[in-house]
């Protein structure tokens, strides 16, 4: 792909954030198309280009995973310098060293502050760098033994899809790339962005980070379709008590049985998934310019501006005050 342009909407004097990618010997492709897609394609249904993005390699011609095609036309690790967003490779051959100048292109990133971001095994060239020592990180769950014996200070969550420890991310595997990735656009340009980036991708746009890695059934073979609807009735009731007995009443099957559905298709309870849906909801009403919070609590079945305020912090890293400033359209004071 061309490199060296910025992908800035037409027009525009704001300098996007740059992500790069850093492509070594062997990097997995899947993972770096995940990082194209959601990074790197300009972005008309939206109006504007949200990143500036680039690859990067240690050398002219970069041999892919398995020898699958070789990688050329891409910049120089330098370029790794200018990096706000960084992420980093990921091999299957987790027990090959790292190259040094790749360790130490990403050394000179955590020390200026940029953030960085691993998918699947690149949580190995993380904690080789020496960033994630003391750290909160996750990575594929077929790993995870020999992850922990080689890196016994690094914080690891082997049961979660994706881990965000403030400026430093991983994500479990090459599914949980596109996850991370639209989590990543959710933090930086709000929900309704997100959203828009996820549907053109057909993909969820807000599974949770601590879902499990492992869904008994991501694909039935015989589509079960007793869940479905339950899941829209409630997203249409998101302002109304709803119960764990209501949603099993509506599915015609008993609490035990829901459970187990949510767990085995959606990887997540009832009441978390109900959750989420009202706070995705919150966060659309308050960039949608929705004014007093109170509101937006009631509308989404949050309740009240105080659990609003709990749960935004909790799951958003954001007040709702703070959330509306990043996200919102310009209104008045908070409310």
């Amino acid at each position: 792909m061309p490199q060296d342009s910025s992908h800035a909407a037409s027009g525009s004097t704001a300098v996007p954030h740059r992500v790069v990618v850093i492509v070594d010997q062997n990097s997995n492709p899947f993972e770096l198309g995940c990082a194209t897609e959601v990074f790197g394609l300009r972005r008309p249904e939206i109006g504007r280009d949200l990143y500036d993005f680039r690859l990067c390699s240690p050398e002219p011609s970069t041999p892919m995973r398995d020898g699958f095609f070789t990688l050329t036309g891409v910049l120089g690790l330098e370029a790794a310098d200018s990096a706000d967003t960084l992420i980093v490779p990921n091999r299957p051959d987790v027990h090959v060293p790292r190259r040094r100048a790749v360790l130490d292109a990403i050394r000179r990133a955590h020390a200026r502050g940029a953030r960085l971001v691993g998918f699947c095994s690149g949580a190995f060239t993380l904690a080789e760098a020496g960033v994630l020592d003391g750290r909160r990180a996750t990575a594929h769950w077929q790993w995870a033994a020999s992850f922990r014996e080689r890196f016994p200070l690094v914080r690891l969550e082997e049961d979660v899809l994706f881990v965000d420890d403030g400026d430093i991310l991983t994500a479990a595997g090459s599914a949980a790339a596109l996850d991370l990735g639209l989590y990543i656009v959710r933090r930086d340009h709000g929900a309704e962005v997100a959203n828009a980036v996820s549907r053109r991708l057909v993909f969820a746009a807000n599974r949770d980070g601590g879902q499990r890695q492992f869904i008994e059934r991501p694909v039935p073979d015989i589509p079960d379709d007793s869940l479905a609807p339950v899941l829209v009735w409630a997203q249409e009731r998101l302002d109304t008590p709803l119960t764990v007995a209501e949603l099993a009443a509506r599915a015609s099957v008993s609490q035990a049985t829901l459970h187990r559905r949510f767990r085995a298709q959606l990887g997540t309870t009832p009441l978390a998934w109900l959750t989420r849906e009202r706070l995705a909801l919150a966060c659309r009403l308050i960039e949608r310019g929705e004014y007093h919070f109170e509101t937006v609590a009631r509308r989404s079945g949050l309740g009240t501006a105080a659990n609003l305020r709990a749960l935004m912090r909790r799951e958003t890293g954001l007040a709702p005050s703070a959330y509306r400033r990043r996200f919102g359209r310009a209104t008045g004071t908070a409310g």
